[in-house]
């Protein structure tokens, strides 16, 4: 068993890095490829590089590179990472901006003048891409996430004010610095980034789900042993067509545990009646992993 766990802490240490790397990839794309040329600004701490370095590049006798600053303002929150998160988790986040640094800074930005809504969207799109995949694989990308987790462990929930404020001061950024056109592809850029990271990290989306079945022994041994989900049981639930005895159970998923459920289901009770809807809000007790 100790050989087995071995070998799949290995397996999960080389998936964090190849998305490490992927991530790299994706954002000095979005950045070099579409962001800079388009003069629109990215979310977070990137599109807080991007606006200091424009800032020096237009007030100061020197420019400051978006990848130095990129580095700069990653480093005192790996630190603070290093303290209040955990060393494996800071180790992977610190190996997925150095590779975003160096792709950054190695990856010429290109010449040619896209349309300023295909920046956005593409920037957006690649960025989201990389950033989904990472958070997917329970790898951070540094940045505002750090934050956001350590504040998640002090007071029990997520600060999301805290990426509202900083997006606003980017587009505030951009539209001081390019004009309010440019601020608005950069609402564009930031929104598409926002959804395609949605569409693809799931494990924050909540459904509700209701099972009606003849064998709720198994079904609720088997959802349980998969997942770490209570089970609310309601008895003597009568089916209308052949008034056969049935027992109800009532469950609350994540979007990502879908595929662990459905397998759970199909080893259980594959004739089991399941119901499965987007459950809008959760209130009470609700076991959220974390990504670290």
């Amino acid at each position: 068993m100790d050989e087995i766990e071995k070998i799949a802490r290995r397996y999960r240490s080389v998936a964090k890095l190849s998305f490490a790397l992927i991530y790299a990839l994706c954002v000095s794309v979005a950045v070099n490829v579409f962001w800079t040329p388009g003069k629109i600004y990215g979310s977070g701490v990137t599109g807080l590089a991007q606006l200091i370095s424009t800032v020096s590049q237009r007030w100061l006798p020197f420019t400051i590179g978006v990848p130095v600053l990129y580095a700069v303002l990653n480093l005192p929150l790996l630190i603070l990472s290093w303290k209040k998160i955990g060393h494996d988790f800071t180790i992977y986040t610190i190996v997925a901006v150095i590779l975003s640094t160096i792709f950054m800074h190695i990856m010429p930005p290109v010449q040619i003048k896209f349309d300023p809504i295909i920046c956005a969207i593409f920037g957006g799109l690649f960025n989201g891409v990389g950033t989904g995949l990472a958070l997917k694989n329970e790898l951070s990308t540094g940045g505002l996430d750090i934050i956001s987790i350590v504040l998640r462990k002090k007071f029990g929930k997520s600060v999301g004010t805290i990426n509202i404020a900083f997006n606003i001061l980017v587009v505030i950024g951009a539209g001081c610095l390019f004009g309010w056109v440019q601020a608005l592809y950069t609402i564009l850029s930031i929104f598409v980034n926002g959804r395609v990271i949605d569409s693809i990290y799931t494990r924050n989306q909540k459904l509700q789900v209701i099972i009606v079945t003849s064998h709720p022994e198994k079904v609720i041994e088997k959802i349980q042993d998969e997942m770490r989900r209570g089970i609310t049981i309601v008895h003597d639930v009568e089916g209308a067509y052949q008034h056969s005895s049935k027992t109800m159970l009532f469950t609350v998923i994540s979007q990502y545990e879908l595929p662990k459920f459905r397998a759970a289901m199909h080893c259980s009770d594959p004739y089991a009646f399941v119901s499965i809807t987007e459950a809008k809000l959760i209130m009470g007790r609700f076991y959220q992993e974390h990504i670290y």
